[in-house]
């Protein structure tokens, strides 16, 4: 295209989603332009562990995990994305999660996916710092990695920059999005038009703003997590993905697990991490803070207003003893809290929709994000462009 402001690709939402859609746009040889609301993302994509663990997650959504390592990893070496390979860990705090954990190695045998089964006195010299008694065993997987959500996304967008392909525009809204004739044209609220073969909508707020009624028909739903960051450790250290007993009882590759919903079915519905979709989960960054949480409120895309923005002291207060419970530290001082929300689906697990052959809506990831992004939109660009 001749037009400066003529591209291959319009992608619209610079969060991670978005991002690795320009990221694989610009592996194929397209000219991309990446529009992001703010000056720099500062939803989902940055409030968030960083944990990177296909581990987590069902075959399906594993596989695109997997080759998001790759991904991960091959970037890393071309720069500094703030990675660190140190491994994910779930501790199981009694019988039933140790039972659980040992049928997930089984299921990554099969899928030929690495995990080790360490034993109690095993997980114990790996982490001297856990609390007698809370550790029954645990499942690594070694594979795994973590990253910095507050840099990674500022880090990756600076390496696409230096790409004579790449053009990233920040502080810009796009409000209208229009296929009509060969091209699409977007138009932001200042009035600057864009024009691309293709455009790719990768944000739910655009979503929304963009085709009100598709988006309010949806069956997307909000979901509002709470964390915090504790002051920096000067003598500890807990390297890696921690994920304990409560994750074991959450997450999507043990729901595969034989002894599951029998497991599942005896728990306490009036538990407090059930009202509130707790589970414990601890990452250390390189200064010696440690992120815990996480929490999670849902809504109807339809009342997605009614999430309210108040960080509740209740499950702050959860968190430090639960987390006492698991872990001895030299400290609990919190240094800060934050929360985050994103967008997933109730009955699929993102939500695609193609207006036409040239706009392409792919939002709604939930939680699957930092560990998905990369391996899902390599995989949703394939086929784009096939």
């Amino acid at each position: 295209m001749n037009n400066s402001n003529s591209y291959d690709v319009l992608i619209i939402g610079g969060g991670i989603l978005g991002t690795f859609h320009a990221y694989h746009a610009l592996e194929r040889g397209l000219k991309v332009a990446l529009f992001e609301r703010h000056q720099q993302p500062q939803s989902a994509t940055v409030r968030n562990f960083g944990q990177v663990v296909p581990s987590g997650m069902n075959l399906k959504w594993q596989q695109y995990g997997r080759k998001s390592l790759e991904i991960y990893k091959s970037l890393q070496t071309a720069s500094d994305l703030s990675i660190s390979s140190n491994g994910s860990i779930y501790l199981a705090s009694d019988e039933e999660e140790l039972q659980l954990i040992e049928e997930l190695h089984n299921i990554n045998k099969q899928n030929d996916y690495p995990s080790q089964l360490l034993s109690q006195h095993a997980c114990y010299e790996r982490y001297p710092n856990l609390v007698a008694g809370y550790c029954k065993g645990g499942l690594f997987f070694p594979e795994e990695i973590s990253v910095n959500p507050r840099l990674m996304i500022h880090r990756v967008h600076s390496y696409l920059k230096q790409h004579p392909n790449f053009s990233l525009f920040t502080n810009t809204l796009i409000k209208e999005l229009d296929s009509a004739g060969v091209n699409c044209k977007a138009t932001d609220l200042q009035g600057n038009k864009y024009v691309g073969e293709k455009a790719i909508v990768c944000s739910g707020a655009e979503f929304e703003w963009l085709f009100p009624e598709l988006f309010h028909g949806s069956d997307i739903e909000m979901v509002k997590l709470q964390m915090l960051r504790l002051k920096p450790q000067q003598h500890i250290r807990i390297p890696g993905n921690i994920l304990t007993g409560l994750s074991i009882r959450r997450y999507e590759s043990f729901h595969e697990c034989p002894s599951y919903k029998s497991i599942k079915a005896k728990e306490d519905s009036n538990s407090f991490w059930k009202k509130w979709g707790v589970h414990i989960l601890f990452k250390q960054e390189e200064d010696g803070s440690i992120v815990l949480g996480d929490s999670h409120e849902y809504a109807d895309v339809q009342q997605k207003d009614c999430i309210d923005f108040y960080l509740r002291e209740e499950v702050t207060r959860y968190f430090i003893n639960e987390g006492a419970k698991i872990f001895n530290l030299e400290h609990w001082e919190i240094d800060d809290q934050w929360l985050g929300i994103y967008s997933q689906c109730k009955t699929q697990d993102i939500f695609q929709q193609n207006i036409d052959d040239k706009i392409h809506i792919v939002t709604g990831i939930g939680g699957k994000g930092m560990t998905a992004s990369p391996g899902f939109s390599h995989s949703n660009i394939s086929k784009i462009y096939q």
